[in-house]
């Protein structure tokens, strides 16, 4: 037992040791929520090694104008101005053997947005509508709405034509075997994380299955009026030159005759 409890008493001392010499960051605040804006710092206790320099991070990518090449221990980042778009997982990183790094959350309510707002489909055809989300946390929660009026009516994903496909950032509705009458309106997403829901708005457009022809028959319709024109002009070009050639004709036989006439009249006078 006493030997048990040497052993015990050894592996103890050599834990607060390497406690005592483990790398130790202290950042300030560890989460920010509810604020326009914040100065995320973080300082660097018993380096494993010389410290070369320091970044920050945010969501997995460097902040390029964070990166210093100076040997100290502390670094800040200064958020002027806190939104959806600024929301994410931060991290300050030391550039030690190893590195050295740790996480302050930047926590934002979602921003919700359609990917376009307005969607058109031919009838019989799927359509799809797109929303997605910024933020951090991103929505745990998303539903679809189709405005009926003043009312919304929720579309519940595998009924009738409807499917819905969500991830935390994006959501996707398509309905299947578009109908003018009942898919033509608006429609709304809502994306809903722990710090509250948003949503926002897509106008679906159907169009019939002969409105892609319209453009073809155009062009047709164009055409024949030209053919038209070019026919009609052409015929009654025909009978102007026939009377052109014809008096160009003539005017050479009345030369002629005036020419002999002529000569006929110096005969009699020298035979005289």
């Amino acid at each position: 037992m006493k030997v048990l409890w040497g052993l015990s008493a050894l592996l103890l001392c050599l834990n607060r040791a390497n406690a005592q010499t483990d790398p130790l960051i202290e950042a300030e605040p560890m989460e920010v929520y509810n604020q326009t804006s914040a100065v995320l710092s973080c300082k660097l206790t018993d380096p494993p090694s010389t410290v070369k320099g320091h970044y920050w991070m945010r969501n997995g990518k460097v902040i390029e104008s964070s990166k210093h090449n100076l040997p100290t221990l502390y670094t800040e980042h200064t958020l002027a101005k806190i939104d959806s778009h600024s929301g994410g997982l931060y991290e300050c990183v030391f550039l030690s053997e190893p590195e050295v790094k740790t996480t302050i959350e930047v926590k934002t309510a979602p921003l919700v947005s359609a990917y376009k707002r307005s969607e058109h489909g031919n009838e019989k055809d799927k359509g799809v509508l797109v929303c997605i989300s910024y933020g951090y946390p991103l929505p745990t929660d998303w539903k679809w709405y189709k405005l009926e009026g003043e009312d919304k009516s929720a579309i519940t994903n595998g009924t009738d034509r409807y499917e819905i496909k969500s991830t935390p950032n994006r959501t996707t509705l398509t309905i299947d075997n578009l109908d003018i009458a009942m898919d033509i309106g608006d429609y709304i997403c809502d994306g809903t994380s722990e710090f509250g829901s948003t949503s926002d708005k897509v106008h679906m457009r159907v169009r019939s299955r002969l409105a892609a022809l319209w453009p073809f028959l155009g062009i047709v319709a164009e055409v024949i009026i030209l053919v038209s024109i070019i026919f009609i002009y052409e015929k009654r070009r025909k009978p102007d030159e026939i009377n052109d050639d014809d008096d160009s004709g003539s005017a050479p036989l009345k030369s002629n005759a005036n020419t002999d006439h002529k000569n006929k009249d110096v005969r009699q006078r020298n035979s005289n």
